[in-house]
Formats: C-alpha cells, sequence, structure tokens
C-alpha cells in the first residue's frame, strides 16, 4: 500500500493530539520562538520517545536493502551520495508513503504544533528526509540553503525540522548552523554531498567573516531542530563507531503554490504553475485550531 493516500495516523506509535490535555505543553516558549527569529534556528525539543525511536531505527534498517517492499515509492533513493567513494552518505526522500512509523511521524503532535507556530499558520507537507552516516566513514552534507532546492514552490513559507534518530555529536557528523544566516539572500547552489569549501565562491567577505562562527548542533536520540528555510547548515564526517541517521521533515505553511509546470517531486502528478500544493501528496498535518 502507498501510505500516501492515508492522511492521518495508521497506527499508535504516536499519540494523536485528541490525547493531550493541554496543547500549551507543546508549544515552544515565547524566547524559543524569539530565539528562533533573532538567529534561524531552534534546538533541542524533544519529539520521540525511546519506543518511537526504536521503532523508527528498525524500519529505517530495512530501507538500507535497496530491493525492500516498497522501494517503488521513493522520490529519491541514493544508497550513497557521497561524492568521494571512500565515505557513505545514505539519503533517500519519500518514507512516509513505506511504514508506518515514518508515515505517522508526520502527525505527531511533538512536531505539527510547534511547527504550526514557526510557519505561522496550517501545516502542509512538503517532504521528508534521511540521512544516514554510517561508522568511522560517514560523508558529509555540504554547506547549503534548503530553499534553493526548493525554488521550484512560492512564497517561501517553509521549515525544516531535523530529529535525531542517534545521539548527534560533533565526532559523529551533527548538524551545524550560521547563525543569523537566514537573513541573507538566496545562495547559489554549490552541492550537496562534496566539498564543504565551495560555499566560500558564493559569499561576500561580510558572510565569509560570519561564517567563521559556525554552530555545532549536538542532540540526543528523539530530540530535534527546526531551522529556516534560508539558514545556511551543513555537517561534517562521522568519525566513530557510532552511525548518525536522521529524518528530516519539511513542511509549508498552507497555501504555497507551484511555480513550475514540472513534476514537483519524481512521480508526484503535476501541479501547475501559480496553483496551491495540496491534494494526496501534500497533504495538512495540523490546521492550527
Amino acid at each position: 500500500m502507498d501510505l500516501s493516500e492515508k492522511h492521518e495516523m495508521v497506527s499508535d506509535i504516536f499519540a494523536p493530539l485528541s490525547s493531550y490535555d493541554n496543547i500549551e505543553s507543546l508549544k515552544l516558549s515565547a524566547d524559543e520562538l524569539n530565539f528562533y527569529r533573532e538567529n534561524g534556528y531552534v534546538r533541542g525539543k524533544r519529539l520521540l520517545d525511546e519506543a518511537q525511536i526504536e521503532t523508527l531505527r528498525s524500519e529505517l534498517e530495512s530501507f538500507f536493502d535497496s530491493d525492500h517492499e516498497g522501494h517503488e515509492l521513493w522520490y529519491e533513493y541514493h544508497t550513497n551520495e557521497s561524492a568521494t567513494p571512500q565515505t557513505v552518505l545514505f539519503h533517500a526522500l519519500g518514507s512516509w508513503r513505506i511504514t508506518p512509523g515514518f508515515h505517522d511521524s508526520l502527525w505527531n503532535p511533538r512536531f505539527t504544533v510547534p511547527a504550526s507556530q514557526l510557519v505561522n499558520g496550517p501545516v502542509r507537507f512538503w517532504h521528508d528526509q534521511l540521512f544516514c552516516k554510517p561508522p568511522f566513514h560517514g560523508g558529509v552534507v555540504a554547506w547549503h540553503q534548503d530553499y534553493s532546492y526548493w525554488t521550484r514552490t512560492t512564497p517561501m513559507c517553509h521549515l525544516t525540522c531535523w530529529i535525531a534518530l542517534d545521539d548527534a555529536t560533533e565526532d559523529n557528523g551533527c548538524l551545524q548552523y550560521i547563525p543569523k544566516s537566514h537573513r541573507w539572500d538566496l545562495l547559489p547552489i554549490t552541492g550537496l554531498a562534496g566539498d564543504m569549501d565551495a560555499i566560500e565562491e558564493v559569499l561576500t567577505e561580510e558572510q565569509w567573516e560570519q561564517f567563521q562562527n559556525p554552530v555545532a548542533v549536538e542532540l540526543k536520540a528523539g530530540e530535534c531542530a527546526f531551522h529556516h528555510p534560508l539558514l545556511v547548515h551543513g555537517s561534517y564526517e562521522n568519525r566513530i563507531a557510532r552511525p548518525r541517521r536522521a529524518l528530516v521533515l519539511n513542511v509549508f505553511r498552507d497555501g504555497v503554490c507551484s511555480d513550475t509546470d514540472e513534476e514537483l517531486l519524481a512521480g508526484v502528478p503535476v501541479i501547475p504553475k501559480g496553483e496551491p500544493m495540496d491534494g494526496q501528496f501534500f497533504p495538512i498535518l495540523y490546521d492550527g485550531e
């Protein structure tokens, strides 16, 4: 079954919104919202408990076999997207269509409620990603802005949520952010899985000076970081004996439109330029009420 046909939870892995007595407990604080506006990110909110982490890890393990059940449903699937054969970066888009844990993670209220605060409205799904770096030779994710890959949608009302499935540290290639870079203009694409220094070619002197002070976003398994679509970020190699696996959920505020007459994701029916993004592949996750 293609789970994109189901726009609600299909399992009991996550508690539904109706089970929470106090929705305020799910929200970001005023200080966290202010920090996001100032720096372009907010970190550390716990989205997954231990049982949920283990469920997602188990489902993820099956994906590493390229001939697994449901493999035809991926938008993209790279057993190794690393630019060098000595390192490995597993990167895939579309897990929500294949297994119940990854599908239902989209509707997890611990994710959808703060996401709604950050996009300032109803949350609609864009696409998911898996980024996995094996022990000792996990590859890099080069510095980039997410929206540079998403200009086929408009306006820019997007949000990224990066969820750690393992403890993420500097040693195994955690996220790195350039605080306040969400105030920069859109930069040219310089590659996603190759040269960490390539971005220098497209930065001004002032930006390059700011670039010298990245923040390592170390997270415990189950914790997340939200970031702005223009925030410059990347991650270095995994150099230790632990894997670094992550689920990324990309969303936008309801009302964002297609800005192309070509397909938005591989295999997804075309949404004509200027038409709102909706339907089977871009469901509402939380209406803000």
